[in-house]
C-alpha cells in the first residue's frame, strides 16, 4: 500500500486523458530518457534539481513526480515540492512498474520541436468540423496541454507555418494528414504510439464521422451531427474547440469505461 505521497500506477492511470489529470513531471536523467525516450501521457520532462521552475511545470495543478523507479529522486523533488506549498506526490515503482504493467506511453521522437514556451505549435485550415477538434483534443489529454492551435484560411496554413514555425495537420500532404483509409486521428495515434483500446475504439468513431462512413459504428452518426451543431454554434475557432472538448471527453470515458453498459 502506497504511502500518503504517493500514488499507485492503476490510480494514475486513472487520470489520464481526463480534464483533471494532475500535471507529471518527469525526472528520470538523460541517460535514463535516452534509452527509453517515451513519456506518460502529457508528462513534462524536468532536471531534478531544476526547483525555480517546478512551480511554472504544475501550473497550480497537482503534480506527479516520476523517476525511474520511484525512489529518492522523485521522492526528493516531491518532498521539496510540498516545501513550496505544491500538492506533489511520486509514482510508486516509478517509470518501471508503468511499463511492467502495460500502461499507456507517447513518443516524443515523433513531436515537434517546441517554441521558446514549451509548447507544440499547430496548424490547420479554419472551420473545423470533426478531425481538426478530434486531434487537438487528443494532443491536449495525451500529449500537451498547453499544445497552441492556429486556424488560418486553407490557402494560408502552408505560410503560416513556415513563418511562425507551427506544425501542419490535417491538409494536403502533410506528414499528420489522411493516409488511404485512416483519417489524421488514426495517423496520430499510431505515429505517437497511443494505442489503448479506449483510443482505438474512439478512433472508428472519428473516422466514420470525418470520412463519410456514419454506418461505420453506431456512434459515428451522432458524433457527426454533434460536430456539425457545434461548427454553427461558434464563429470563434478556439471558442468552438474549448466548447466541444467535453463532447471529446465525454465520447473517450464512454469508450473507456461504458461501451457495454446498456439503458432502458
Amino acid at each position: 500500500m502506497p504511502s500518503t505521497t504517493e500514488i499507485t500506477v492503476s490510480q494514475l492511470s486513472r487520470l489520464i486523458g481526463l480534464p483533471n489529470s494532475p500535471t507529471i513531471i518527469d525526472v528520470r536523467n538523460d541517460e535514463e530518457f535516452s534509452a527509453d525516450p517515451r513519456l506518460i501521457p502529457c508528462a513534462q520532462r524536468c532536471t531534478h534539481d531544476a526547483g525555480a521552475t517546478w512551480a511554472r511545470h504544475s501550473d497550480g495543478q497537482s503534480v506527479i513526480v516520476v523517476c525511474r523507479e520511484g525512489l529518492h529522486v522523485s521522492q526528493g523533488v516531491s518532498a521539496l515540492m510540498r516545501h513550496q506549498g505544491i500538492a506533489a506526490q511520486t509514482l510508486e515503482g516509478g517509470y518501471d512498474a508503468w511499463c511492467k504493467s502495460g500502461q499507456l506511453l507517447f513518443r516524443t521522437d515523433r513531436l515537434p520541436k517546441r517554441d521558446v514556451a514549451g509548447r507544440t505549435v499547430w496548424v490547420t485550415r479554419a472551420r473545423p468540423k470533426i478531425v481538426r477538434i478530434a486531434c487537438p483534443w487528443l494532443i491536449r489529454r495525451f500529449v500537451d496541454p498547453k499544445a497552441v492551435f492556429l486556424y488560418v484560411a486553407p490557402s494560408e496554413v502552408a505560410a503560416v507555418a513556415d513563418r511562425f514555425a507551427a506544425t501542419p495537420f490535417d491538409v494536403a500532404d502533410a506528414f499528420w494528414g489522411d493516409r488511404i483509409n485512416k483519417c489524421t486521428f488514426d495517423v496520430m495515434i499510431e505515429e505517437l504510439g497511443l494505442d489503448s483500446d479506449a483510443l482505438s475504439r474512439l478512433a472508428l468513431i472519428v473516422r466514420g464521422a470525418d470520412m463519410g462512413q456514419p454506418e461505420l459504428t453506431p456512434q459515428s452518426g451522432g458524433l457527426l451531427a454533434a460536430s456539425l451543431g457545434f461548427s454553427r454554434m461558434y464563429r470563434d475557432d478556439l471558442a468552438q474547440l474549448e466548447a466541444a472538448m467535453g463532447l471529446y471527453d465525454a465520447f473517450y470515458r464512454w469508450c473507456r469505461d461504458a461501451s457495454n453498459e446498456t439503458h432502458a
